[in-house]
């Protein structure tokens, strides 16, 4: 196992090194890992919080002034970057000079000192700093129940049958400590051991003060003179707890409160709220209801709604969970490392007013033989989708809730705690479908000896009642007004365009349409909508010529969104939609839960599905130049794009994009698409073939290369071939989308505890979230791209062990 694999995993648990329940959440965090992963974690957690006695001296290896810093009883001598990179490498081992601490400061200088030689002391100019993004971790945030403050007081510490040892508390909470004894102290730290806490015995009478209260020694670390033990109160009474409490809060403004870990929860759930609204894939939330798998819940974002609409039929009813039948959830979730369970096709057949659904895995047609009929037939309709499921298994040791500040309750509500723990799984429905490659899959044909009536077998069964719940995310929504699921037909005008479509959903002010073609309406003149079907059921008003105006449109102008003119007089479509969502709101589906009691459910379901996203969110920051893809989001899990783009980096959580962003494509691919872009036009993307391949030394070497660039089909089955011999062949989608301002409501809290201890931190990262200007993500679509290129798979077997 190499370490660097679990970079993300190291640099989150430094802050907590020093915690007295640091054991537990170790072992929560690697329940997964093996015992030799964790123990070579652990060894290395270990080395680089042990304390450090070697002294920095940069006077003659900085080309700028240093000066004095002492620290404890050491004196460095540092220049500015390297001061800098001392003080934040000692927060995170709370004020420890550590070897942590040490090796940060140097790879640092040495790292500077390179990039000085090979180019400009402009760290912008750079050749390669724009190209290195540094990662944030999504989806997993500690928190602690109480807070820590660094506060020394003088204790004596004994054990039965052993002398009493004086010593200092380094910080003390309610539940724990964190002593500093001499080297040798000759206690057994397998047993528990008293502790005075001198000096609040002087100050307070307390029995358990005068007696000495209990403590379980957590860990120990030692230098040439002490031994530090991290220590969890296990003795003393309520009473003590309280007066404890009661101290903390006292002098808090006094002494310093750590921070560290509110700090690393508010940063990443505030690049959590640019990238969930732009979320394109649908997130599913499964039961195991009576020995069988069901979708219960779905969870909706701004930008995947068109996804769910996909499945919906003739009656306005998803056929999903026909799709998603238990059998194939099954076998999806019995073998995890089998992609082929994972690739769906499907394609639908209209017939007398009737939709019928078609839906196969690559798994059912290689067993049946049935695919390139598949493929070449289904790629002929307008209606083909390719989707992939990706699936995570939820841990419910885990808290439900994403950020807790010290005090609050751990848990939602009963209800809401009952419901989430009902879930085995998370799910993500990602659609691959491209124009492009529907028309590689019609290539097909020519392999094809098989008639249009044997995919009869693949054809659903229609159900009458959608069983998967609706649940949205959660904004700062502009629209005010909750919106219902809806289908009914519309007609559009404006000047000499005219054309027809269906309602998505729709509010008393507005509505989503999809239309049967594309269109560019004039944003600035009213669009006159009506309502056919609906004048049908209503001959009191009339539904047509109402005036609408133009609100956005998302993929190629096919969808829609449009507000009721206001005026004087009243809107008679904004009246009767309203009229009709009223007396139909317990047969309409919600879209939206703005007020609503399922707000919190939400908010679990998304924490669920942050802990493992399928695909690596990134960010674009604004600089004083230009602009950047300064940041990834990572998680606790390994991540095969994430580890290809760190094998050529230097520091932990540090990523080098050279290879994807060389060439100008930062600029051309990025930055200007992104700069064009509204928040509210959703994500576009393009696609990326890669050459990944091992050098010497354990180098890695990777190629980008877009597609088109490429060549014809020829070149790029032969661009597939070469780089599964030289390496590994992968492919990558792009997601691109400019971002809103910042949601800082949603981390209101935590902004606030942060300002109030440590302000500058609490300003610095709401300047960084205000300079975002742009979210995407990196998704592999690596099998479904071979899928592309028929003659491939004369040598599957290869191919498809290569590209695993």
């Amino acid at each position: 196992m190499s370490l660097d694999e679990h970079s993300a995993l190291i640099e989150q648990l430094k802050p907590l090194l020093m915690e007295p329940n640091f054991h537990e959440l170790f072992e929560s965090l690697t329940l997964e890992e093996s015992n030799s992963t964790r123990f070579l974690l652990k060894m290395e957690l270990n080395r680089i919080a042990s304390p450090c006695t070697r002294i920095i001296d940069l006077r003659d290896k900085s080309e700028l002034a240093c000066e004095e810093l002492v620290h404890g009883k050491q004196q460095h001598f540092l220049d500015a970057p390297a001061k800098e990179s001392f003080i934040e490498s000692v927060a995170l081992y709370r004020d420890q000079y550590t070897l942590g601490v040490y090796e940060n400061v140097i790879d640092a200088h040495k790292l500077r000192k390179l990039k000085l030689r090979d180019g400009t002391n402009a760290q912008d100019e750079l050749p390669f700093a724009p190209y290195l993004a540094q990662g944030v971790v999504l989806g997993s945030y500690f928190n602690r129940s109480e807070e820590r403050m660094n506060y020394s007081i003088r204790i004596s510490v004994l054990q039965p049958n052993r002398p009493e040892i004086q010593g200092i508390t380094v910080d003390l909470s309610v539940g724990g400590a964190r002593i500093r004894l001499p080297l040798k102290h000759h206690f057994d730290l397998d047993k528990p051991i008293r502790v005075k806490l001198l000096e609040l015995g002087e100050e307070y009478y307390y029995e358990d003060l005068q007696q000495g209260v209990d403590y379980e020694i957590v860990d120990t670390q030692i230098n040439h003179e002490y031994c530090w033990m991290r220590l969890k109160r296990i003795g003393g009474s309520d009473a003590l707890s309280e007066m404890l409490s009661n101290l903390i809060r006292g002098y808090k403004f006094k002494y310093k409160v750590d921070i560290n870990d509110v700090l690393v929860a508010a940063t990443g759930l505030g690049f959590e709220r640019h990238y969930l609204p732009h979320l394109p894939h649908l997130p599913l939330y499964l039961e195991s209801i009576e020995g069988k798998y069901q979708i219960t819940h779905k969870l909706l974002s701004r930008d995947n709604q068109q996804l769910q609409y996909y499945f919906q039929d003739e009656n306005d009813v998803s056929q999903l969970s026909q799709m998603l039948s238990d059998t194939r959830l099954k076998s999806t979730l019995n073998e995890p490392e089998n992609k082929d369970h994972q690739l769906f096709f499907c394609f639908t057949f209209h017939a007398q007013g009737h939709i019928y659904f078609y839906s196969a895995t690559l798994t059912e047609l290689k067993q049946k033989d049935l695919q390139a009929l598949f493929f070449s037939f289904g790629a002929s309709k307008p209606s083909w989708r390719i989707f992939k499921l990706a699936h995570h298994k939820i841990d419910h040791a885990k808290s439900y809730k994403a950020s807790m500040l010290p005090g609050d309750d751990t848990n939602y509500s009963a209800l809401t705690e009952t419901q989430l723990k009902r879930f085995t799984h998370v799910l993500q429905l990602i659609d691959l479908t491209t124009d492009e490659s529907q028309q590689d899959y019609l290539s097909w044909g020519k392999r094809c000896q098989s008639k249009a009536n044997e995919l009869k077998v693949f054809g659903q069964q229609k159900v009458k009642i959608n069983p998967i719940k609706l649940l949205s995310l959660q904004f700062s929504e502009r629209r005010n007004e909750a919106r219902y699921s809806f289908k009914t037909q519309v007609k559009l005008s404006q000047g000499k365009l005219s054309i027809t479509g269906s309602t998505h959903d729709i509010s008393s002010k507005g509505v989503q349409l999809a239309l049967d073609e594309a269109a560019q309406f004039d944003k600035t003149a009213p669009i006159q909508v009506g309502f056919p079907k609906l004048q049908q059921m209503s001959s009191k008003v009339q539904l047509s010529h109402l005036p609408y105006r133009l609100i956005k449109t998302r993929k190629k102008g096919d969808i829609v969104h449009l507000a009721a003119v206001m005026g004087h007089t009243l809107h008679v479509g904004a009246e009767f939609l309203n009229k009709l969502i009223i007396q139909n709101r317990d047969k309409l589906e919600k879209l939206t839960e703005a007020n609503s009691d399922k707000k919190e459910l939400a908010d679990g379901l998304k924490n669920l599905l942050m802990r493992h996203l399928d695909s690596v969110p990134y960010f674009i920051e604004k600089t004083q130049k230009s602009a950047k893809l300064s940041t990834i989001g990572v998680g606790t899990h390994k991540n095969v794009i994430t580890d290809i783009f760190a094998a050529s980096a230097s520091q932990a959580l540090e990523y080098n994009l050279e290879s994807l962003l060389k060439d100008g494509r930062l600029k051309t691919s990025f930055i200007d698409p992104i700069r064009v872009l509204k928040p509210q036009h959703g994500l576009e993307y393009f696609e990326m073939f890669l050459q990944v391949s091992r050098q010497s030394q354990g180098q890695v070497r990777v190629k980008c290369v877009p597609p088109n660039e490429i060549g014809d089909i020829n070149a790029r089955q032969h661009f597939i071939r070469q780089s599964n011999n030289l390496g590994r062949f992968m492919a990558l989608r792009v997601y691109r989308g400019a971002t809103g301002k910042p949601d800082l409501g949603y981390i209101r809290r935590e902004m606030e505890y942060i300002g109030i201890h440590a302000h500058h931190k609490s300003r610095k990262l709401e300047e960084l979230l205000w300079r975002i200007i742009g979210v995407g993500e990196l998704l592999d679509i690596t099998e479904e791209v071979i899928l592309r290129y028929p003659l491939l798979h004369d040598a599957e077997s290869s191919i498809t062990a290569d590209a695993s």
